[in-house]
C-alpha cells in the first residue's frame, strides 16, 4: 500500500477521567472543603484513625492510596530493566534529572519564592510548610500518569517502562534520605526520620511487593495477555474512585486552610510550575544534545516534569498532617498536573523535527 494512501492516524486522546482530572479535581476540592466545615466532627474523627500512637499515617487515607498504587504497580515489569544496557543515554538522562536535580532544584526554587520573593505574603512558619511540601512533591517522580503522557507523544513504551522501573526501584532507598536532607536543610522543620520510614513502607515498599507478587501470579495462571487486555482494565475505574475519595479526605481535612488562605494556593502553584517547566526542559534538551530518539526523550522530559503525587500528598500528610500547609502544597500540586503536563505534551509534539527518526544508542 503506498503511504501516501494510508489513512491519517487518529489523534491521540485521553480518556473521560483523564481529560478533566483538573476538573474532577476541582470538584472533589469543593466537596471536601463543604464535608469539612459542614460536619467537623466527623472529619476530626477521621483525621485520628491512625496506624499506631504518634504513626500519623491516617488508615482511611492508606487504604485508598494502596488502592490507586498497587494497581500502578502491576504495570511495572522489572525484568525489563536488564535490557536497558543497550540503548543507556535515555534512563541516564531521567535519573540524573529525577535524583540529582529535580529535589534540589525544587528545594531552592521553594525557598527562594516562599523565603524572599513572597515572603510579604506569606508568614515564616506558613513557607516552612510550603518549602516542605514541595521537597516531597519533587522527591517522588511519577508512576502512573506518564504512561498517559508517553502515549499521547508516541512514546517507546517498553522504554518509558524502564525509566518508570528504575524510578520505582531507586525510590525505594533515596526518598527519605532527600526529603529529610533538603526539609530539614531549607526550612526550619524537622522531619522525623522514623516517620518518613513508616511513610516509606506503607506507600512504597507494601504496593511495590503486593503489585509485583499479584503481577506475577495472574500472569503466571491466566497469561500475561489476559493479564494486560482484561485484568488491568478493570482496576482502572477502582483506582479512579480511590483517588477521588482521597481527595474528598484530603481537602475535608484542610477545610480550614483552604478557606483561610484561597491566595495561598495560587502563590504556591508558582514555583511548582516554574520547577515542573525547568526540569522537563532540561531533560528535554539534554536528551536532544545526545540525539536520544524522541519516542523515549518525550516520555524523558514527561517524567522529569510530573510527579507521584499520591505518594507525596500521603508522606506530607504522614509526616506533617492532613491538616498541614505541606499537605497544602501537594495537593496544590495534584491540581495543576494535568493541564501542565498536556502543555508539555503539545510541545514535544510540535518539535518533533528536532530529534532524530532513530539512533541505535537512545
Amino acid at each position: 500500500m503506498n503511504p501516501a494512501s494510508q489513512p491519517p492516524a487518529q489523534p491521540k486522546q485521553l480518556n473521560l477521567f483523564e481529560r478533566y482530572l483538573t476538573a474532577w479535581v476541582g470538584l472533589c476540592m469543593l466537596a471536601g472543603v463543604l464535608l469539612g466545615k459542614a460536619v467537623p466532627e466527623l472529619t476530626d474523627q477521621l483525621r485520628r484513625l491512625e496506624f499506631g500512637a504518634g504513626s500519623q499515617i491516617n488508615i482511611p487515607i492508606a487504604v485508598l492510596i494502596w488502592l490507586m498504587i498497587i494497581p500502578m504497580m502491576m504495570k511495572v515489569d522489572f525484568a525489563s530493566i536488564r535490557n536497558v544496557g543497550r540503548r543507556p543515554h535515555g534512563l541516564l538522562v531521567t535519573l540524573f534529572v529525577n535524583w540529582l536535580v529535580k529535589p534540589f532544584s525544587m528545594a531552592f526554587i521553594a525557598w527562594l519564592f516562599f523565603r524572599h520573593l513572597l515572603a510579604a505574603w506569606i508568614p515564616p512558619t506558613d513557607a516552612d510548610q510550603y518549602i516542605a511540601g514541595c521537597i516531597i512533591l519533587a522527591a517522588a517522580p511519577c508512576t502512573a500518569m506518564v504512561f498517559v503522557w508517553s502515549y499521547l507523544t508516541d512514546g517507546d513504551p517498553a522504554y518509558t517502562l524502564v525509566q518508570v522501573s528504575m524510578n520505582d526501584l531507586i525510590m525505594l532507598f533515596l526518598f527519605a534520605p532527600i526529603v529529610r536532607f533538603l526539609v530539614n536543610g531549607a526550612s526550619s522543620l524537622h522531619v522525623p526520620f522514623q516517620v518518613l520510614l513508616y511513610a516509606v513502607a506503607i506507600f512504597i515498599v507494601i504496593p511495590l511487593l503486593a503489585g509485583s507478587l499479584l503481577r506475577s501470579w495472574f500472569i503466571r495462571t491466566h497469561g500475561q495477555p489476559w493479564f494486560e487486555q482484561t485484568l488491568l482494565p478493570r482496576f482502572a475505574p477502582i483506582g479512579m474512585l480511590a483517588l477521588l475519595a482521597t481527595l474528598v479526605l484530603i481537602f475535608a481535612f484542610q477545610a480550614d486552610n483552604i478557606t483561610g488562605k484561597p491566595f495561598h494556593v495560587v502563590l504556591i502553584a508558582i514555583p511548582i510550575l516554574l520547577q515542573v517547566y525547568f526540569n522537563s526542559s532540561l531533560a528535554y534538551g539534554l536528551m536532544r544534545v545526545l540525539r536520544v530518539r524522541h519516542a523515549v526523550a518525550a516520555p524523558g522530559a514527561l517524567i522529569g516534569a510530573s510527579n507521584f503525587f499520591e505518594l507525596a500528598v500521603a508522606t506530607a500528610i504522614a509526616l506533617f498532617g492532613p491538616g498541614s500547609g505541606a499537605a497544602l502544597a501537594t495537593v496544590v500540586g495534584v491540581l495543576i498536573e494535568v493541564p501542565v503536563m498536556l502543555s508539555v505534551c503539545s510541545f514535544c509534539n510540535r518539535t518533533r523535527h528536532w530529534f532524530p527518526d532513530a539512533a541505535a544508542d537512545a
